[in-house]
């Protein structure tokens, strides 16, 4: 088995119940160095999504972790990052998919019954904005402000990401999009961008890898949002890794540079 490879002060809230979406969940929350030594200060905050993945490869899908713990640490003590506190939220397992989808879509076309996700990104969100993020604010010196609070996630956890940076932009505008599932339910997420009236003043990482199939659709996403009025290398940075694939390993190898533009040092 995988060892335990936590770096930092982490804090593991076991079982964070929501009423929202009926069920509990492990929340782990690392916190920068030097937090209980400057004791007036408040921190920047980044939520990501399958939360198991996030610091530790023992919890990990397939025993490959981000790493997000020790590239924060390292970036934060060389001064290339603003220190701030990370909020890793667990999936669900079997339900990762019906709370990550923002519309009921068919799971899998090739199976002979087709199975619909419930779309439960919305409650998804809900959960996130009005029970975790309060208790997250209660219980830490955060910055509450949507300008300092990020959210962030690779694959469904990319898309969920973006919608709810799009439908929640008066509570999350630090988005880390990674590898975004942009096929789902013939690429509604397209169409949301489209549906876009006003650009929020988020700043986007959206990032594909060139060996994952499909990778195309994320750089029309990118000019999607360029048509919206992002401004590429100001307030959405697009990166097409070289033969990277749809891998922990991969996002894992991304993590530094999405910091690096999300939590720049002033």
């Amino acid at each position: 088995m995988p060892k335990h490879t936590l770096t930092g002060n982490i804090k593991r809230h076991r079982a964070f119940p929501s009423k929202i979406l009926g069920n509990r969940r492990d929340i782990l929350v690392y916190l920068p160095r030097g937090y209980r030594r400057f004791l007036g200060r408040r921190y920047p905050v980044l939520y990501l999504h399958d939360g198991q993945n996030v610091f530790d490869a023992a919890t990990s899908f397939a025993g490959a972790e981000w790493g997000v713990d020790e590239t924060a640490e390292r970036l934060i003590r060389a001064k290339l990052i603003e220190p701030l506190i990370i909020v890793a939220v667990a999936n669900m397992g079997e339900e990762r998919v019906h709370e990550y989808a923002p519309t009921r879509g068919i799971i899998d076309a090739k199976a002979r019954r087709k199975k619909r996700s419930k779309g439960l990104a919305g409650h998804y969100a809900e959960f996130l904005a009005e029970e975790l993020k309060p208790y997250i604010d209660r219980k830490y010196r955060t910055k509450t402000d949507p300008e300092f609070t990020g959210l962030g996630g690779s694959s469904f956890g990319g898309l969920v990401t973006l919608a709810i940076g799009i439908l929640y932009p008066h509570i999350f505008r630090r988005l880390m999009v990674m590898s975004p599932s942009i096929w789902w339910d013939n690429f509604v997420i397209y169409r949301l961008v489209d549906s876009i009236e006003q650009k929020p003043p988020s700043k986007i990482w959206l990032d594909t890898g060139t060996a994952e199939p499909g990778w195309e659709q994320t750089r029309e996403l990118c000019n999607r949002l360029i048509e919206k009025g992002w401004k590429l290398n100001k307030d959405i940075q697009y990166i097409e890794a070289e033969r990277a694939d749809h891998s922990e390993g991969a996002w894992a190898a991304r993590v530094e540079p999405a910091l690096r533009f999300l939590f720049a040092a002033n």
